[in-house]
């Protein structure tokens, strides 16, 4: 009996990879907003009843999508974290966004569907928010470790927090980087944002006929990022 249900599992493990597998080669070719689960039940040779039992509608499918995007940022990311020294907080900022840009060059559909523009009437479940954040968590563990050690140099001419932005940076501290003072925090929130800046105007073509050494000055704005946090980049 275990083994005949090991073997079911099995199985519909794999017609969910197989059907998850189709979703990424739409997102190629049709883009997410025409996502069509009929369309790969056709192409599965299976009825349409048979793909809503794994994914009920479109939206459910996109989730799924957008949790497992997620989830292989933070995994390269991690990895890419967790290879250097602890103390080496310069190497572990320049190495995230390294591993940040590799991932996104190998899956750019994937990387567009979680960092581009939203899908027309999808609204995210609240699922999505913990596989979202384990990526910044890691940007934000470089930073704060780096705070507490006492070795993040902010700029002296750095902009201060308003009292307006103190709950949000509070609430930044809590779910990312904990033990960072408010201005390293806007600092922080900066620096990611031209971290995907410089992605998305790489990845959907905004370079293109401008420049050609793209890794060279991807590597230089992060480290000029990385100063502007604190980091001796």
């Amino acid at each position: 009996m275990a083994s005949a249900h090991t073997l079911r599992q099995r199985i519909k493990e794999e017609l969910r990879d197989e059907i998850t597998r189709l979703a990424r080669v739409q997102l190629a070719t049709e883009g997410a907003g025409s996502l069509s689960l009929r369309a790969i039940a056709r192409d599965l040779e299976m009825a349409p009843s048979a793909v809503y039992r794994y994914f009920p509608s479109r939206d459910d499918l996109l989730t799924a999508l957008i949790i497992d995007g997620y989830t292989a940022i933070a995994e390269a990311v991690e990895q890419a974290d967790a290879a250097l020294p602890r103390e080496d907080y310069p190497g572990r900022w320049l190495a995230v966004c390294r591993a940040l840009r590799t991932w996104a060059l190998a899956h750019p559909h994937e990387y567009a569907l979680v960092y581009g523009s939203p899908v027309p009437g999808y609204q995210a479940p609240d699922g999505t928010v913990a596989p979202a954040t384990r990526d910044k968590i890691a940007y934000g563990r470089i930073v704060s470790d780096a705070c507490r050690a006492g070795a993040l140099r902010p700029p002296e001419n750095l902009p201060a927090g308003t009292a307006s932005f103190a709950p949000d940076a509070e609430r930044l501290r809590a779910a990312v980087m904990p033990d960072v003072p408010d201005d390293v925090v806007i600092a922080a929130l900066t620096a990611w944002s031209g971290m995907f800046g410089m992605l998305n105007l790489e990845l959907f073509g905004h370079f293109n006929y401008v420049i050609d050494d793209r890794a060279t000055l991807f590597d230089q704005a992060m480290a000029g990022l990385g100063r502007m946090m604190g980091l001796a980049c």
